[in-house]
């Protein structure tokens, strides 16, 4: 079925190419946006029309609404699709969407809204029966108040933004001498981020892992989940590991989580994709937040349930009824994500953009690469430093691992550092072969000391696939044809 004649992509990278890839399937034009540093990138390419969005800032291009909004209407877009990050969790978005008669690919504006604000949505759970981590109701006024509430919950906690997201603004406190300038530095760093100066408390969970689950609605009340994820691996609250199922997860903790996600859903009238983010405890789940979008590590549900979101997506957009119920849908082997950043590991993680000299994605059974990159292209500097994301899955988490240490050993990126010498420490850890993670596993020495000998390995294997890859004259050749190919077939 067809249920949009024309999709505007309001992303760039690898998630713009994504939903591409599913709105091809469905037969339905994409309408791709670019600022003046993407004027070359692959999605620009791969989409059926292609507009100039603005300058590379992304407040100039990728969060700029009245832009996105007229290059929709003039293109004759139907819906938009708002990937992962910049106007993906923007509810001002959404409503204007919504006011312009163009379908916004994603929940309500009002859910949007609802369940981006932490103090907001975690009340919402409290009434809705949803496990909490104890602390504040509301926002932080007052330092003494903050005080109080800190000596019931007890030391260490946390200081967050209401409003943020990616880790911005967080504060760990572990006594209260500090609590007073945490609160203040958190409060300026939220506002800054996020135009929202408001902040509130809540007990610190030293070694939590964090667990998720991907639920899909529709408009007419339907609710399933696609089971559950591990994300614990994570650098500066962000993750570089995921994988499905979680690994420690028995039938019952199943049970109970599912089913809390489930009444997240409802209590937030929620239809299209979204997760529900818990952190696991000493035997206890507690609700962090949702994420109304689609997740970058959507993948990895896709590879163990066989679903599509991306295509749910848009079916639910279209005002469809889900085509299945909980009863069909069932958990088949394993599968793990590798987040592939420009990053250096070595560096504190410090971000490395430049061009790749360099490029082969790795293949076999069992593997999946979503990416924006290629041999020749230059990474900008203005947006996320994630350049690719390596899925391998496997009939059990044993080979899963196994298939992904083969991968990285084929994928050749040169030009820029990456995270792939961190990706094979990772998958020769014991504590993670044993699935022994928290969100802290990368602070651990167990990992950290052998990186060192991971990134000499890595940088000697590079060099000897890459003696394959020397672009020559028929390589060029070769790419300029399909330049010329993909042109002609968007003329045609």
């Amino acid at each position: 079925m067809k249920y949009f004649e024309k999709v505007l992509i309001a992303n760039r990278g690898e998630i713009a190419i994504r939903v591409m890839r599913a709105c091809r399937e469905l037969n339905i034009e994409t309408v791709a946006i670019y600022s003046n540093a993407d004027k070359d990138a692959l999605h620009v390419k791969y989409a059926d029309e292609a507009f100039l969005v603005g300058e590379a800032p992304p407040s100039k291009s990728y969060l700029n609404i009245e832009r996105i909004v007229d290059i929709a209407k003039k293109s004759g877009s139907e819906a938009i699709h708002p990937g992962y990050g910049f106007l993906a969790e923007n509810y001002h978005f959404a409503e204007r969407c919504t006011d312009e008669g163009i379908t916004f690919i994603g929940p309500s504006w009002r859910t949007i809204r609802a369940m981006g604000s932490k103090i907001e949505s975690k009340q919402m759970m409290r009434e809705a029966g949803v496990p909490v981590v104890p602390g504040t109701p509301g926002g932080v006024k007052e330092p003494d108040e903050a005080r109080k509430i800190a000596e019931e919950i007890g030391y260490p906690v946390i200081v967050k933004a209401s409003a943020g997201g990616g880790g911005i603004g967080m504060q760990i406190v572990n006594d209260e001498t500090s609590l007073e300038d945490a609160i203040s530095a958190g409060m300026r760093m939220a506002e800054s981020a996020f135009g929202d100066a408001t902040v509130f408390i809540e007990k610190y969970l030293v070694k939590p892992r964090h667990i998720e689950f991907q639920v899909l609605a529709d408009e007419h009340g339907n609710v399933v989940h696609l089971y559950d994820r591990e994300c614990s691996i994570q650098r500066r609250h962000q993750k570089l590991v995921e994988e499905a199922p979680c690994p420690i997860m028995t039938s019952e903790l199943r049970k109970q989580m599912s089913e809390s996600a489930i009444a997240v859903a409802n209590a937030s009238n929620y239809w299209n994709a979204g997760t529900v983010e818990f952190l696991y405890s000493e035997g206890n789940y507690y609700f962090m937040e949702m994420n109304t979008r689609l997740q970058v590590e959507h993948t990895v549900t896709e590879l163990i349930t066989g679903i599509d979101i991306v295509k749910a997506q848009l079916a639910v957009a279209a005002g469809e009824t889900l085509s299945y119920d909980q009863a069909d849908i069932s958990i088949r082997g394993h599968a793990i994500e590798c987040r592939i950043n420009a990053e250096d590991p070595l560096n504190n993680f410090a971000a490395d953009p430049g061009k790749i000299l360099r490029y082969r994605s790795p293949g076999g059974p069992g593997m999946r690469v979503d990416s924006g990159i290629h041999m020749g292209y230059t990474i900008p500097t203005n947006y996320d430093s994630m350049i690719a994301k390596l899925c391998a899955w496997g009939m059990n988490r044993a080979e899963a691992i196994d298939r992904m240490r083969r991968a990285i050993y084929e994928y050749v990126i040169i030009g820029v550092k990456t995270t792939l010498p961190l990706h094979h420490a990772v998958m020769h850890n014991q504590h993670f072969i044993n699935g022994d993670t928290h969100t802290h596993f990368l602070q651990e020495e167990h990992i950290m000391k052998t990186l060192p000998r991971y990134v000499r390995e890595e940088e000697k294997r590079m060099q000897t696939l890459a003696a394959s890859l020397r672009q020559g004259k028929e390589i060029a050749a070769i790419t300029g044809a399909v330049n010329v190919y993909l042109q002609n077939r968007k003329k045609a």
